[in-house]
This record gives C-alpha cells, structure tokens and sequence, in this order.
C-alpha cells in the first residue's frame, strides 16, 4: 500500500513497506532518526538530499502510525480483548495467568516503580514568554504547541488528571513528626527522600522525565509523564492506586525509596486502601545497600520473607535501554513524545521481555538450585564452627541486630536531659566569666584620656548589661532542666553525675563526626559508580572527577577530625585505606557507640554475619522455586490456550471478513513465534535435577 503525504491533491506517496521498515529499525535502534532514515533512502536512489523530504516521510509516518493503531484496536475489539484496563490485567503470562488449584504466594504480584529524568521534551514557548526569564516565573512559561488531530492509541499512560489528584493536598506532604523511625529508619537521611513537594524543574522543559512501573519479569504496567516537577510522591501514588485497583491484595511493590514512600504511602488517602489489600513497600536489592542496616533488616530482599531471589531493580534495566530514545523525543512533541515512549514499551514487551521470559524461569531455578547445592554444605561447615546447632538461631540473631540498632536510633530522654543540662552548666560558667570580666572598671587619668578622649563608660555599662541579660537567661533555662531532673543540687565538676554527662556528650560528638564521614563515603561510592557507567559523557566524567578530588580532601579533613575526636573518647582511631574500602552502611553501622558491649555477639563476627546472610540467601532460594513452579505452569498454560483461542478466532471470522481474519493471524504469528523457544526452554526446566514443578497445561 502507500501513504500519502497530505490529505487533498496528494503528490506524493510512500510505500507502506519503506514505512515499516523504518518503524521496526528505530524500535529496534532508537537513535536512529527520520532525517537520518530519508537521507539513507536517498543515498540509495542518487537523490540529493532536502529537508521537505523528511517533513513528507513524517507526515506519512504519523498516518501510518494512526492506522496500525486503528487496525490493533479492530483486531482487539475482535477477539473481545476490548474491556477496560484488559492489557493490564494481562500484561504478563507469569504473573498475571493464574490457575487452579495452584500453591498460594505470600506476593500474588511482584513489580518495581521508578522515575527517569532522561525523557524531557523542551516547551516550546510564546515569543512573549521567550522574553520572560523562566528561572524566575512564578509559574511556567506558555507553550506555543499546535492542537493536533492524531490521538494516543494507547492505555499504558495515566493521564495528568489521574496523577494530579494525588498532589496536595489529598497526597499530605510528609511533617517531620509524622515519621515514626522504626518503620522508616531513613526518613531524613539521602537527599532523594527529601519531601519533593517543593522540587521544581527548569522552565524550559515541560515533560522532564517519566515515572513507569514494570512486574518482576520486566512487562511494562503503567507510564505517567513527570510535568514541570522532579520526582514527587503523586506519581507514585498514582502507580499504586492504578495497581491496587487492577491486581488487588497481597501485592509487594519495589522502590529505590520504598522504606520513605511506605510511610508517605500510609499518611495519603490511599494510606487505608493500601492496609486492607496488604500491599507491602519494599527496596531494591542494589539501592538497599546504600540504607541504614536498620533498614536493610526490615526492607532489604535478603530478609524480606516471600521475595524469593527477585531483585526489584527492573526498572534500572529497562532505564538503561530507554536512555537511548532520549535525544529523539527532546525536542518532539507533545504527542510524538509519548507515541515513541509507548511503542518502544509495547516493542520491548513483546520482542523482548515476552521472548525471553522462559529464559528468565530457566536462569532462576538453576541460580536458586544451585544456591542451595553450594549453600547447604557452607553453611552446616560454618554453623559447626560458630557452635550453631538449629538454624533457627539465625532468626534470632535478626531480631537481636534489629532490637539492637533500634536502640541505637535515639538517645534516652533522660540521657538527652542531663547532656543539655552539662552543656547550659557550662554555658552558664561562660556568662558568669563573662560577667566578671565586665566588673572590671578602668580608671583614667590625664595622660590615658589624651590617648583615648571618648568616655568609656557607656560602652562598660553596655557590655555588663548584656552579659547580665545573657547569664539570666541561661539560668532561667538551667532552672527548667533542674526541674525537670528532679535535682535538688546543682551538679559541680566533681560529682559523678557530671563527669558521665561529659561521656555522654562526647560519645555524641562522636556519633556527629562519624556521620558526617560516612555521608562523604557514601557519596563517593555513588559518584563512583555512575563515572564508570556506559554511556557518561566526557563532560560528566570529568565533572564527576573533579567532584571526586574535591570530596577526597573531605573525606580526608573528615577522617582527621573523627579520629581526634575518637582519641579524645578513648575510641580506636581509622586509617585512610581502612575507611575506603567501607562500601555498605552497615560497615559504619556496627561503629557506632552503644549502651552495651556487642563485640562478643555472633551475629556481630564477620564469620557470623556471612553465614546468617548464607542462610537467609538459602531461604529466599526456596521461595523462588515455589514461585517458579507457579509461573512455570502459567506460561506452559498460556501458550496452550492463546494459540488455541487465536487460531479459533482466526477461523471464525475468516468466513465472514477475511481481511480481519488475516489480521488476527498476522497478530497469531507475532505471538507464536516463540512458541517453540518457550517449550524448548520448559523441557530444559523439567530436566533439571530436582525440579518439582509441573510443565503441562492447567486449567485457567
């Protein structure tokens, strides 16, 4: 067929298969653009080259693009796959496909959400508003976009109504107060849990990123557009609301900041939803690392119960292959943006996470059969040298870590009392010197005022005034703290009461100054990381270098001032190699000071720690088999019964329209071409030793 490039007294045409071709190209290469595609067509036909081509090829594009919408919503409508939230609700064969009779799961659905700033699109702007300084706006710049025809054919998107219910004030922006520290260990620590209710982004993008959720086995769920803001709560808010709604209980959601967002989850509208429906927060695998160990005992996928080996860090992955969309849709627009965002979504799911998902299954159960054959005899080596005799004192040293840095997380209030007691004693001691000093009265005589002619006496009288008004009101403050305590005397240098206040502060200073470096370390190790990131330009890494001198000199004036405050206290100081090769929080965390001795504690021994982390990794192994097996029949289920119903359909239409018989069969055939690859890699499951699942057909 051919295309035209304008709707009346079309000249010229292009070939539907020269518009294919390039669709499937730049699905497949997203870098490779329009002018690049015609400039290639071109060169092949000796045509010189002129930018109207490309403005034809696009406009031809777009109508393409329009009918194969059409033509799928025809073929959708036909198999009575037209309901709403239907590609949702089965965007995944493993996940989604449930059976019966088949094992319970504590997770009836896993999936990961996160935002990426790399997909902005530039406003266009007004001529007035280009003379207008955005930075300085108040509100954003007025876009100059041209209304368009042409719809997105698609349900993958949230609309901006849907997430901007979820902005103040139904999703409450998160008071200090509110944070109840053993759920949320962090709250307050990394700067990207920050409340983002204040974030805004430059005025010259209005799209500045997107915010997607995926399941565990990389299907994208749903996509949402970040508008004129940074990362904030509503978008996700909005994912959940979308899931719960769709999937219902028992789902266990994956975040870089999920330990931040269950609480900000739990003070929203949706906070009571998500209770009744069990839905839990968790953290991904990689980003858990960089979480407070008390965190990581709570929300961390070694120890979360039902996790299995799943990682939660899909959306890195596919954030890694999306990044190279980016420069074309920068300076699209509006709807040619989110037209290439969902096709590559829609491309990758199907040529990609769909045709490699028994690829996943099969590279889980050898990764989870082959912890347990390694994992059973380290660990029975490993408990007899630590004298562990039943495995279930690995849980309890879990808790005991966990009940112990719970009480590393706040001083006692009666311990916060007496130290700022010490403190405003000695703040007191300062103002009386102070008051002192001013008593002091210079006499002049003939020679002395020559000197000096100015009257002194109304700057001494000043001064005395002020030193008396700053010793009252440090006393009326100690005052308040001896009431408060309960004392009866006043605590002088010699009593024990203020020598063990004097500890306690300097046990603080300590606790500050190790806080203060371990922050320089994490950030090293994250900037680290991203320098030695393909695809980092020579700009970013020199500017990430240069950061990285500047914060080695930190670390260096931090490390200097830990360890003088650590010889100060009677502490065992750090050496430079010693900290650098600190890469995880709970490195520093087993530092910090405590009311009691933990040196001697099992789980407190490195020896201890891998083998507790051996069999908390044995025991996520277990769960994913049993989740395996699930999924395992889903899919084997799947592809019985959706090449059945397929041809089925197929064959009822074909006698009455063929034309949209042969389009059902063209949508059979996408699917069934990895029909044989499935079942080769199903067979290659059911012969691995010590299999248990079950590869036939269910019943749905």
């Amino acid at each position: 067929g051919l295309v035209p490039c304008s709707p009346i007294h079309p000249n010229v045409c292009i070939s539907a298969d020269v518009l294919e071709l390039f669709r499937v190209s730049r699905l497949r290469c997203p870098h490779f653009s329009i002018q690049a595609f015609v400039k290639t067509i071109c060169d092949l036909h000796a045509t010189a080259y002129a930018t109207y081509l490309t403005r034809q090829f696009t406009i031809a594009f777009d109508v393409y693009q329009q009918v194969l919408a059409e033509v799928n919503i025809k073929v959708q409508c036909a198999l009575q796959r037209d309901t709403p939230d239907w590609r949702l609700k089965n965007a995944c064969p493993a996940c989604t496909y449930k059976l019966e009779d088949e094992d319970d799961l504590r997770f009836a659905m896993l999936y990961t959400m996160d935002g990426n700033d790399s997909m902005k699109r530039y406003r266009r702007r007004t001529s007035q508003a280009d003379s207008m300084d955005a930075s300085t706006s108040a509100t954003a710049p007025v876009s100059s976009e041209l209304p368009t025809a042409f719809k997105l054919r698609t349900d993958r998107y949230l609309s901006r109504e849907e997430v901007d219910m979820w902005a103040k004030p139904n999703a409450k922006p998160l008071a200090q107060d509110e944070i109840d520290d053993d759920d949320n260990p962090c709250a307050g620590r990394w700067k990207n849990m920050q409340s983002d209710s204040t974030k805004r982004m430059w005025g010259i993008f209005e799209e500045t990123g997107v915010f997607v959720a995926l399941c565990r086995h990389g299907t994208s769920l749903v996509i949402a557009d970040m508008v004129d803001s940074g990362e904030q709560s509503k978008y996700g808010l909005a994912v959940v609301k979308k899931i719960l709604d769709t999937f219902g209980p028992k789902l266990g959601g994956g975040y870089d900041i999920g330990c931040h967002f269950k609480t900000t989850l739990a003070n929203s509208d949706l906070g009571r939803l998500a209770a009744e429906l069990k839905h839990e927060c968790l953290v991904g695998a990689f980003h858990g690392h960089a979480h407070r160990r008390l965190c990581q005992l709570v929300h961390l996928a070694t120890y979360v119960q039902g996790l299995g080996l799943e990682d939660l860090e899909g959306c890195e992955r596919l954030f890694s292959k999306l990044n190279a969309l980016a420069a074309a849709v920068r300076y699209a627009s509006p709807l040619r943006r989110r037209q290439a965002i969902a096709s590559f979504l829609e491309h990758n799911d199907g040529f990609e996470v769909y045709a490699n998902l028994s690829l996943f299954l099969l590279n889980n159960y050898k990764q989870a059969l082959k912890i347990l054959s390694e994992g059973e005899q380290a660990l029975a080596i490993a408990m007899q040298e630590l004298g562990v005799t039943s495995t279930g004192d690995f849980e309890a040293w879990l808790e005991e870590e966990r009940s112990y840095l719970k009480g590393l997380q706040r001083e006692p209030e009666h311990e916060t009392l007496q130290m700022q007691y010490w403190e405003r004693l000695n703040a007191l001691q300062g103002c009386s010197d102070q008051v002192a000093k001013t008593a002091v009265w210079q006499v002049d005589t003939a020679d002395t005022m020559a000197q000096n002619p100015r009257d002194q006496t109304s700057t001494q009288l000043t001064a005395r005034r002020h030193a008396l008004e700053k010793y009252d009101k440090e006393l009326e403050i100690v005052h308040s703290l001896e009431r408060q305590l309960g004392l009866d005397k006043r605590w002088t240098p010699d009593m024990p009461e203020w020598q063990e206040a004097a500890r306690l502060v300097g046990r603080r200073k300590y606790q500050r100054a190790l806080d203060s470096l371990e922050g320089l370390l994490v950030a090293r190790v994250f900037e680290l990381t991203k320098m030695n990131r393909s695809q980092t330009g020579y700009a970013m890494r020199q500017h990430i270098g240069k950061a990285l001198k500047t914060r080695s000199q930190a670390i260096r004036t931090a490390l200097e001032r830990f360890n003088n405050i650590a010889k100060a206290t009677g502490r065992s100081p750090l050496n430079w190699d010693e900290v650098i090769q600190y890469t995880f929080l709970s490195d520093f965390d087993l530092l910090r000071e405590a009311r009691q001795d933990i040196r001697t504690r099992p789980w407190a021994t490195p020896a201890g720690r891998i083998a507790m982390d051996e069999y908390f990794k044995m025991c996520r192994a277990r769960e994913e088999i049993v989740r395996l097996n699930v999924e395992i029949r889903r899919v084997a289920t799947y592809l019985h019964d959706e090449m059945n119903y397929l041809r089925a359909c197929e064959d009822h239409y074909r006698p009455t329209n063929v034309v949209l018989a042969h389009q059902i069969s063209l949508h059979r055939q996408e699917r069934e071409r990895f029909s044989a690859l499935h079942r080769r890699r199903l067979a290659e499951i059911a012969a691995l030793p010590k299999f248990g699942g079950n590869v036939t057909p269910g019943v749905a």
